[in-house]
């Protein structure tokens, strides 16, 4: 089948790019334009009408190249015309009548190309990642992944077992024949340098995923100690509902921000009490949850009764800001033992001191992206692929300690075989679907 879309995304705009890929390529930009193909990778000037009466729908620059020197690796055509959406729609009606031409799924350009070799798995992921990133940082890290530093590690640590995996294959197809003691040492040596690499990629603190996903900090505390408040004046616009009701905010409320270039996602939380509305109580439950998954908690107490809870004083034992509102109606000096906590002293009110607050988290992002020169992981499958990896590779030295080689040599095809499946170099058909449906239609 050929395949057509709308790839500059939907809305008005002055310029819209339909994108075609597929043996019938040709014949569509010929039926369009009653014209020849133009040459090569050169932008032509054409009319674009109706293929049954000529009739005129726009006029615009067609864009001809021939497969397998395109992007999908078949014979592929773009057509840049008015961006109005009853021409856009026009010219998809007439590509619709041709036979064999069909709208093209979320992301099936991007999977041809990697069903045709043209890119790995991991460039065809920084692909989607530099199309919906967001903020400098992003735009950064899914261009380095895409320049195929991380493929490339990947694949020398994947060659690197395929070799250890010949001489243990060697040792079970000529079992009367003993390996030279210098090819064990290396079978070893060689599994347990690719082990001690992918401990050490996985020790990365998921900065690459960070940065894909978002900073995620979560507004935690008591009832009516100025959360809501907080999320926003971080966000600059009023977010979440605010009241002197206490338990007003009873789901999770979230906002993404671009603080520095750094994503971040601010989330407020229902108010942690002890409560029988059914409702209330589940919105608590989900505060738990969020606190516990963020990346920063910013605890929020009301200066006025800053007692901490068993509960408080365990969120902040790790990645945690203790936020002191209402310092405006504080009349004595604050109990030493909450002194010596990571604080900050604030009035959401008059607008104090939330410069130190936010210096404070800025200081936290930006510590937490340190490491980001080294980044190879953006992905949760990346991650659990390299820790199967790592398991099979610890089994593997195990039983090659017991000369158990045919046990052995199951564990380093396994282990081979989930390095392989993070630039898509075995049959991943069935993680295809999940990659490329996160893709727009049209790329």
């Amino acid at each position: 089948m050929t395949i057509y879309a709308l790839s500059s995304g939907p809305g008005v705009s002055g310029v819209a790019i339909i994108r075609i890929s597929g043996i019938e390529a040709s014949k569509v930009i010929k039926l369009l334009t009653n014209k020849k193909i133009p040459k090569p990778r050169t932008a032509t000037l054409r009319k674009i009408n109706n293929t049954n009466t000529s009739e005129l729908i726009d006029e615009g620059i067609i864009i001809w190249f021939p497969g397998p020197e395109s992007y999908t690796g078949e014979d592929m055509a773009e057509i840049h015309i008015h961006g109005g959406k009853a021409v856009i729609l026009a010219v998809q009606e007439e590509i619709s009548k041709i036979k064999n031409c069909r709208l093209a799924e979320p992301g099936e350009f991007t999977k041809l190309a990697f069903q045709n070799g043209k890119i790995n798995l991991l460039k065809a992921e920084s692909i989607a990642d530099l199309v919906s990133a967001e903020t400098e940082i992003q735009r950064r890290q899914a261009v380095k992944i895409m320049k195929g530093k991380s493929s490339e590690k990947f694949n020398q640590l994947r060659e690197k077992l395929l070799k250890t995996l010949s001489f243990v294959e060697a040792k079970i197809d000529f079992p009367e024949e003993d390996l030279p003691e210098g090819n064990i040492k290396k079978i070893k040596q060689d599994s347990l340098d690719v082990l001690n690499e992918i401990n050490k990629i996985l020790n990365d603190h998921k900065v690459g995923e960070i940065i894909r996903e978002g900073f995620k900090i979560a507004i935690v505390g008591p009832t009516n100690a100025g959360k809501s408040s907080l999320l926003n004046n971080l966000s600059n616009r009023e977010v979440a509902i605010v009241s002197e009701i206490a338990g007003t905010t009873r789901d999770v409320i979230e906002t993404h921000l671009n603080i520095d270039g750094y994503p971040v996602i601010i989330s407020d939380t229902a108010g942690i009490r002890e409560s029988k509305d059914e409702i209330e109580k589940k919105g608590i439950k989900l505060s738990l949850n969020k606190a516990e998954n963020a990346d920063l908690k910013l605890v929020v107490v009301d200066a006025k009764n800053p007692d901490l809870s068993p509960f408080l004083n365990d969120l902040l034992k790790n990645d945690a800001i203790l936020v002191i509102n209402k310092s405006d109606l504080l009349k004595e000096e604050l109990n030493p033992e909450i002194s010596k906590l990571n604080h900050v002293l604030i009035s959401l009110k008059y607008n104090l001191n939330l410069d130190k607050l936010i210096l404070k988290i800025k200081n936290n992002i930006k510590n937490k992206f340190l490491s980001e020169e080294d980044i190879l992981i953006t992905r949760e499958r990346h991650r659990q692929h390299l820790v199967q990896c790592s398991d099979y590779l610890k089994n593997f030295l195990d039983k090659n300690d017991k000369k158990d080689f045919d046990k052995a040599a199951e564990d380093l095809r396994l282990a081979t075989r989930h390095l392989g499946m993070i630039v898509g170099k075995v049959d991943v058909e069935e993680i295809l679907g999940s990659i490329f449906n996160d893709f727009c239609i049209g790329k």
